[in-house]
């Protein structure tokens, strides 16, 4: 409520755009018009004749600037979350803004900087080469004589942005108590994890590591070249980098005009692209045309580091499950991986989730693996996922959006080249390293430590339980048809439990006469008996009979 009341002139400005382009009933519902005493007739006028759902959402988002602007981009990359029609309509979404003054570019730098832009610049230009919502870029020459480009934040992009943020963050809670799809795609978690995107982007300093990191990766290729960030001219508002000059990759003619082969940059491209994706796990997330120039000396460089994609080794992992079960048509394995990666619904129907992977199986059957698209089966994909609300974690989405964005390049410069045949290496490596001795006795490692914590904290959990047991704040829901299977599963666990309380605390016993009888120096002979001897045979043979007795039941 206290946003409201701050922020009530923004509020109105965003019912306006909403009313202005045919979403008054969304105002209606959410209570904007009592909130901020909206006139009712506006309602009347709503623009919903010609035009679609996606382009009524653009124009909103266009309305209402900079945050909403590059949320929309942001969601252009959720094809988990949004149809097609409304995907299309996004990534028209332009970040084209006039520059801000000079003057002001000047007081950021020497403000973050804390020196006068004359003492570290030999020149500076005070016209940008390029102007978005976030900020600026300008070139220059350093004092030690290196050519520069220095990207500025805009004057108050950080506040506007974080007042944006927390009015969306207010609405979607309203919309998550009135709405039962806002509840279900957890609309409230969607905001929150664009704004740490968002945000994350706001931080050069952020962008600069990540530019770090990728160039530790191609440190060896003398095709690839990541440009340097000079962090001593460089803070979270100011980024400083090592100017590249050259050619941009939307431009293939010139390419050629220039004695380059359009052919083994996109050969260049790809193999980066995949490297980073499935070797390294961290990758450019936006490796658009602008951001790709060919250098004198034939190498490429990678620019704009504020949006990159991160991959963990089981989702790699699952990843490759999802492409090579695609490939291969098996609807099972899909649907098993796509389990794996996304976060599926309690009320999911997993029938229907097969038959629509059935569907998308039959459109690839025939289709040779040359002539498919990673990214196009990607989003395809998302698009099922999409339609039976499971959510897919953002790098991966991210993934597919970057797969696409690199078809479209290398559709310009060598429409014959295969991605699929690129990627088999790479997949064939995953694989192996996947199988490796050292992954195998890692996950061996991780699991026995996570079953030891598991056993350790069991009589807290127990605790905890018996608690909620007599403070009545337990609440369990049983079916009939699911008692018996219940009572089976409830028998495998007092089986299982049993078998290893047994087994611990003979190993303990054990353990301890072992210790003792060394550390004293004494014999284990007590009353004429060996009893470690026959303590180790009495567990063995108690082990042996609980196992038989459990086996024999049928339910371990």
């Amino acid at each position: 409520m206290a946003v409201r009341i701050r922020h009530t002139g923004r509020y109105r400005e965003i019912a306006m755009a909403l009313m202005r382009h045919g979403f008054g009933y969304m105002v209606e519902e959410l209570g904007l018009f009592q909130m901020l005493s909206l006139p009712r007739r506006r309602l009347k006028h709503e623009q919903t004749e010609t035009k679609t759902l996606g382009e009524r959402i653009r124009l909103v988002l266009e309305d209402l600037g900079p945050t909403f602007v590059k949320l929309g981009q942001l969601a252009s990359t959720r094809s988990d979350l949004l149809p097609d029609t409304v995907i299309r309509e996004l990534v028209k979404l332009q970040d084209q803004v006039p520059p801000f003054p000079a003057k002001a570019a000047r007081s950021i730098l020497e403000e973050e900087l804390e020196a006068p832009v004359d003492e570290v610049f030999a020149r500076f230009d005070d016209v940008p080469v390029a102007a978005a919502s976030i900020g600026q870029v300008h070139l220059g020459k350093l004092k030690s004589g290196e050519a520069v480009a220095v990207k500025i934040q805009r004057p108050g992009a950080l506040q506007t942005i974080t007042r944006d943020l927390a009015i969306l963050r207010d609405l979607s809670q309203i919309a998550e108590k009135r709405w039962e799809w806002a509840r279900r795609y957890q609309l409230t978690k969607i905001v929150e994890e664009f704004s740490k995107s968002l945000l994350a982007e706001m931080d050069y300093s952020r962008e600069g590591r990540n530019t770090e990191k990728i160039a530790l990766q191609f440190q060896d290729d003398p095709y690839i070249f990541i440009p340097r960030i000079f962090w001593q001219y460089s803070s979270s508002r100011v980024m400083t980098m090592e100017y590249v000059e050259g050619i941009t990759l939307s431009q293939p003619e010139q390419l050629e005009q220039s004695g380059f082969d359009p052919k083994l940059i996109a050969k260049r491209f790809v193999n980066a692209m995949l490297y980073q994706i499935f070797m390294e796990g961290f990758f450019h997330a936006d490796p658009h045309p602008g951001n790709l120039i060919l250098r004198k000396d034939g190498s490429l460089a990678f620019l704009d580091f504020g949006m990159v994609g991160r991959l963990s080794s089981d989702m790699k992992d699952h990843l490759s499950e999802l492409i090579i079960a695609l490939m291969r048509k098996n609807t099972d394995s899909m649907v098993r991986a796509i389990l794996h990666l996304g976060l599926l619904p309690e009320d999911n129907d997993l029938d229907a989730l097969r038959r629509d992977l059935d569907t998308l199986r039959d459109e690839y059957y025939d289709m040779p693996f040359s002539e498919i698209g990673i990214g196009k089966a990607l989003s395809d994909l998302f698009g099922v996922a999409q339609r039976h609300a499971i959510m897919m974690p953002p790098d991966l989405t991210l993934l597919g959006k970057a797969l696409l964005t690199m078809e479209g390049v290398i559709q310009k410069l060598d429409p014959e080249l295969s991605i699929i045949d690129m990627a088999e290496p790479f997949g064939k490596k995953l694989i192996k390293d996947r199988f490796s001795p050292g992954r195998i006795r890692g996950k061996l490692l991780g699991s026995a430590a996570g079953l030891a914590e598991a056993l350790l904290d069991m009589p807290s959990q127990a605790r905890h339980l018996s608690a909620l047991f007599s403070k009545g704040k337990l609440k369990v829901e049983i079916s009939m048809p699911e008692m018996e299977s219940l009572m089976r599963k409830l028998d495998q666990i007092s089986n299982r439990l049993s078998f290893s309380i047994v087994l611990l605390a003979f190993s303990i016993i054990m353990v301890g006469l072992i210790i003792g009888s060394s550390m004293n120096r004494q014999s284990s002979i007590l009353w004429h008996f060996p009893v470690i001897g026959i303590g180790l045979g009495v567990a063995f043979l108690m082990v042996v009979w609980l196992l038989y007795a459990i086996f024999k039941s049928g339910k371990f």
